[in-house]
């Protein structure tokens, strides 16, 4: 089955260049590109894409409110969004979380990273670049109300080792498809485990399932990525 995809983007260059290197991969196809947040929803609509691949910074609306409206639209229940920028902050990826999104990245990944994130989104799952990563598990390590997950580490026993394997390999930010590959299973047993897992621990998604291995001490918080050096003149 094609995954049909949504390039959302001002900059059209690189719109120009995403669609060839999506049209070129197997199963996956671009239906259309939108070149600022409003156009972006209205051919989401009209299409009804499996994954809307957005930028944050555009024209009209920007990516972020887009991703809501998408997100909220009873008639897009089956569209995923996948945010792919070069504005990582903490405030825009909880924002783009709140929004529901399905995946947050910056533009410095690969072709292969970028391609395998529109596959993941589209199977259902969750996408979070390193940074991102780091942002989800802070916050909510810090975050008091309802959509703080309660546990104790003692319930991490309830888990088999098959399962925390799993959790650990989720901690660290991995896909599906990278578990599967590390524990040499296929990608459908790895999501049977998680849905397991988070059933187990009483969570309704993979950032809250991250957060709880973090905060109960099952797994170490990681230390934010390392910033890119500078390549143009000193000031």
């Amino acid at each position: 089955m094609t995954i049909r995809v949504l390039l959302a983007d001002d900059q059209a260059l690189l719109t120009g260049t995403f669609r060839v290197l999506i049209d070129a991969a197997d199963g996956l196809e671009v239906v259309a590109t939108a070149g600022d947040g409003e156009e972006a929803v209205r051919l989401a609509r009209s299409t009804a894409p499996d994954v809307v691949v957005m930028d944050i910074r555009m024209p009209r609306k920007d990516g972020l409110s887009a991703a809501e409206q998408i997100s909220a639209d009873p008639r897009l229940d089956g569209t995923r969004v996948l945010i792919l920028t070069t504005f990582e902050t903490g405030d825009r990826i909880t924002r783009a979380l709140r929004a529901g999104v399905s995946g947050f990245l910056g533009k410095g990944v690969g072709p292969a990273e970028f391609l395998a994130a529109i596959r993941t989104v589209a199977a259902g799952d969750m996408v979070l670049s390193p940074l991102a990563t780091h942002t989800v598990v802070t916050r909510y390590l810090a975050a008091a109300g309802p959509d703080r997950p309660e546990a104790s580490p003692r319930e991490m026993d309830h888990l088999t080792p098959r399962e925390q394997e799993v959790l650990l390999c989720a901690a660290e930010g991995l896909t599906n498809d990278e578990i599967a590959e590390r524990l040499f299973v296929s990608p459908l047993t790895v999501r049977t485990f998680v849905q397991r897992i988070m059933h187990k621990l009483g969570v309704h998604h993979r950032a809250q399932l991250v957060a709880l291995a973090y905060r109960t001490g099952f797994a170490r918080v990681p230390q934010p990525p390392p910033a890119r050096p500078r390549t143009g003149p000193a000031p």
